[in-house]
């Protein structure tokens, strides 16, 4: 089996990252600072030589990825950048738009728990995608189940991408939900995924032979 590297970025700043709201699968655009964030992380990564470009469908994520496809000194006119709605972050159901601090305080505080990072660490973000949607009135935001079931596709398609060579580079474009979801998934506890990573940050991971992947660096800027 094929061993690569997935390059994992973090789209740049968006309005609701500034306001403190839960974006999920609301299309908020970059500010400023997003553009910028986009721009750094292109001019870091420009010569990187990519097999496959892959990102969110979600206009943030592909703007960060056009931006680092234009900048590349290895792109091509085949080159596709493959966007899809398997690689989102989660979706908050009736959350989405609501403060990120007032949510998480209310979330922990109905699971019993005097902070949020203390329920994270204790419960984990599957358990944490798990008690959204059970406090979603709706119970319309995913659960981790169905998360997963989401990502795992998404994945799959990257694995079984024929153009991705033995030892070659990916790079995916997501969401910090997302980023510390695959953190969380397959890191054993090596990072704090209490701490979000920053936008247009670079999370590495690598699949290896034995079919899997090992997360390799978190939040690098």
């Amino acid at each position: 089996m094929k061993e690569f590297d997935l390059y994992v970025v973090r789209h740049g700043q968006t309005y609701y990252n500034i306001y403190r709201k839960m974006q999920g699968w609301s299309n908020t655009p970059l500010t400023k600072q997003g553009i910028n964030d986009a721009q750094q992380i292109a001019d870091k990564l420009s010569n990187v030589k990519f097999d496959a470009i892959y990102c969110s469908d979600m206009e943030r994520a592909r703007y960060t990825a056009k931006t680092i496809y234009d900048n590349n000194l290895y792109r091509s006119n085949d080159h596709n950048i493959i966007d899809t709605p398997l690689l989102r972050g989660v979706f908050y159901g009736s959350f989405e738009g609501s403060n990120i601090d007032t949510t998480n305080y209310t979330l922990a505080a109905s699971n019993k728990y005097d902070s949020y990072s203390k329920m994270v660490n204790t419960l984990g973000l599957d358990g944490i995608k798990d008690s959204f949607h059970e406090m979603d009135p709706f119970q319309q935001a995913e659960n981790s189940e169905d998360y997963w079931k989401r990502w795992d596709k998404g994945l799959q398609k990257i694995i079984d991408n024929p153009n991705i060579q033995n030892n070659g580079k990916v790079l995916l474009v997501s969401h910090g939900p997302a980023v510390l979801s695959l953190v969380d998934r397959f890191a054993n506890g090596k990072f704090d995924v209490s701490q979000r990573p920053q936008n247009g940050s670079l999370t590495k991971l690598r699949f290896t032979s034995k079919g899997n992947f090992e997360v390799t660096g978190y939040n690098i800027k």
